[in-house]
C-alpha cells in the first residue's frame, strides 16, 4: 500500500512525507500535511518541524529560492525551522532561512520573509505580527461566549445531516461559530 501511495504522489509530482523523511526532513509527533502541501523535496532534509504542527491546504516550504539563479549562477538556499504548536493557514508560503517559534499561528495567503517569534500571530505579504497567540485565543474565548456553537455532529466525521447543514447556514449568515 505505501508503495502505491507513493507512486500516486510521484505522478502528481509530489512525494509523501514518509518519502521525506527518509530523504532527510525532520518530523515531530502529531504532524498535519493537509492537502497540496509542498515541503521542498530538493533540499528537504534543510527542514525541520516541530510536534504539533498543522500546514493547512497548498502550504509551500521552501528551502531554495532560485530568483539569483539566472543573475549569479546560484541558487539561494537555507534551512528552514519550524517550532512545536504551530498552524500555517492555507495558501502561505514560507520562504529559505525562516525559523518559526513555538505556538505560532499564521495566517491564510501569507509569505512569511523573516523570523517569527514564539506566541505570535502573524499575516500578510509579507507576514507582520498582528498579536501574540495569547490575545488571539482571548479574543476568540469572548467570541465564544455568543456565537454559535457546533459538536462533532457538524462535521463530515459526525451525524451531519441535511438539517443541520442548513441550520449552520442560518446560524452563520452575520458572522461566524466554532465547531469542535
Amino acid at each position: 500500500m505505501e508503495k502505491f501511495k507513493d507512486l500516486i504522489y510521484r505522478i502528481r509530482g509530489e512525494y509523501t512525507t514518509e518519502k521525506l523523511i527518509s530523504m532527510g526532513m525532520k518530523v515531530g509527533k502529531n504532524f498535519g500535511r493537509l492537502h497540496g502541501v509542498i515541503l521542498d523535496p530538493s533540499h528537504c532534509w534543510l527542514i525541520e518541524i516541530g510536534d504539533n504542527v498543522t500546514l493547512a491546504p497548498r502550504v509551500h516550504i521552501l528551502c531554495h529560492d532560485a530568483s539569483t539563479k539566472q543573475f549569479l549562477n546560484y541558487t539561494k538556499i537555507g534551512r528552514v525551522t519550524i517550532g512545536n504548536n504551530v498552524f500555517i493557514g492555507a495558501e502561505s508560503v514560507v520562504l529559505p532561512g525562516i525559523t518559526i517559534g513555538n505556538n505560532v499561528i499564521i495566517g491564510a495567503n501569507s509569505t512569511v520573509t523573516h523570523n517569527i517569534p514564539d506566541g505570535m500571530v502573524v499575516a500578510g505579504s509579507p507576514a507582520k505580527i498582528i498579536c501574540t497567540t495569547q490575545e488571539y485565543l482571548e479574543k476568540n474565548k469572548e467570541y465564544m461566549k455568543t456565537a454559535p456553537m457546533y459538536d462533532e455532529d457538524y462535521t463530515l466525521r459526525g451525524n451531519l445531516t441535511e438539517e443541520k447543514k442548513e441550520q449552520m447556514v442560518t446560524d452563520l449568515e452575520s458572522g461566524i461559530g466554532y465547531v469542535d
